[in-house]
């Protein structure tokens, strides 16, 4: 085996590793998300690198970077044939070193030949840009894997990462700052498998319909079903528990609106205009978001100046409460009847296409799409920067 350094550090330009793809169910989301990122990038400051995590979890160094529009262009794309995309495997080392990728290089035709020579070529980046959604890059591994590799990258933290896609710990955290969010029943999976009459008994005593059932994590709104009767529940939580092992059932805020808001920052972010979604369904699933094209965003939210204070107040007091880095977006149900506001929860990495609502939020704020991924560069690198300020001997 044959390991060769290739120093970046000739060019002034900063070498951005786009990371896209991953192992869950908004594999499709991500692409779209990392399509918009490289065509935004200013390739007088930036040189972007595709890496793409495919569903079987290999790292591939892309041929040529996504360019699908949205998911259902994705969806389109790959349909019926998913070994259209070619590229060659490269791995991320879990120690500090000169090269952040190695970039595997197969003396075979067969990628099973044992015999085979292999020879690793290092690859340098000077930031990486995870643009994963949902578990296995959303929820903190990744993360922890670019913190033991000694490699800055954008967005949240492992802590952050982590309790932003664990609805069941963000509710807590929330709550515990002082945050309202609504009432909720913790189910595991093992347990309404093994008596489902109990478990079912367990919520009806502590929520009354209707209900909205959640797999603990994962995002896209993927799994959600919104139960009205005792008859749903249990497929509810069935569907549910094929995504995750920790569902969450919580009750309906009545004749609720969707708003959100995006937060840019590290220690001292800011908070854009907030917005309202209005779901072609009855709630915005993953149909409503992705595949249906008759949902509407309203930017800015038809709203009060103290209720859309108390959004972007609560924004702020949410991503501080996780500790969060770089990027979120904040997602509020708000009571139609009464005005109550209550935190659903906080997305560290939200979807990120031109068309999303993180970066609409922004650019009706006055930050532009392409201002918008310079920037989170920046805070990236910062953070970055102030981590390695730990001391790790005595």
């Amino acid at each position: 085996m044959v390991v060769a350094h290739v120093p970046a550090h000739h060019v002034k330009r900063l070498r951005v590793g786009v990371l896209f793809g991953g192992r869950s169910g908004e594999h499709e989301v991500s692409l779209a998300s990392a399509a918009a990122v490289f065509a935004n990038l200013d390739r007088q400051r930036y040189e972007p690198v595709a890496i793409r995590l495919e569903k079987d979890g290999r790292w591939v160094l892309a041929d040529r970077p996504p360019s699908a529009a949205s998911a259902a262009e994705v969806i389109e794309q790959t349909r019926g044939d998913a070994t259209r995309r070619g590229g060659r495997e490269v791995l991320l080392p879990p120690r500090p070193g000169d090269d952040t990728l190695l970039v595997i290089d197969r003396r075979s035709s067969r990628a099973d030949d044992a015999d085979a020579a292999v020879t690793l070529t290092g690859l340098r980046l000077d930031i990486i840009f995870p643009v994963l959604h949902g578990p296995y890059g959303e929820d903190g591994t990744i993360q922890g894997l670019l913190d033991l590799a000694d490699v800055p990258y954008v967005g949240c933290g492992v802590l952050a990462s982590a309790v932003g896609m664990d609805k069941l710990v963000m509710k807590t955290v929330f709550r515990a700052h002082g945050l309202r969010v609504p009432d909720w029943v913790a189910v595991r999976r093992r347990d309404f498998r093994t008596d489902p009459a109990a478990v079912t008994r367990s919520i009806e005593a502590a929520l009354a319909y209707p209900l909205f059932v959640k797999p603990a994590n994962l995002g896209s709104s993927l799994g959600i079903s919104k139960v009205r009767s005792r008859a749903e529940l249990g497929p509810a939580i069935t569907l549910a528990a094929g995504y995750d092992r920790r569902i969450v059932v919580e009750a309906a805020v009545p004749n609720a609106r969707e708003i959100e808001c995006a937060i840019l920052g590290n220690d001292d972010p800011q908070a854009s205009v907030p917005g309202e979604i209005l779901p072609s369904r009855e709630f915005y699933d993953y149909e409503a978001k992705y595949l249906d094209t008759t949902s509407r965003l309203e930017i800015p939210a038809s709203l009060d100046e103290a209720t859309t204070q108390d959004v972007q107040r609560q924004s702020i007091a949410a991503f501080a409460a996780i500790d969060g880095s770089g990027l979120a977006r904040v997602d509020f149900l708000l009571d139609r009847s009464t005005g109550d506001l209550f935190i659903n929860e906080i997305n560290t990495l939200p979807g990120f296409t031109t068309i999303s609502m993180y970066s609409k939020l922004w650019a009706a704020s006055g930050v532009d799409y392409p201002t918008l991924v310079d920037r989170l560069v920046s805070l990236g690198l910062e953070r970055h920067a102030e981590t390695r300020e730990r001391k790790t001997s005595l």
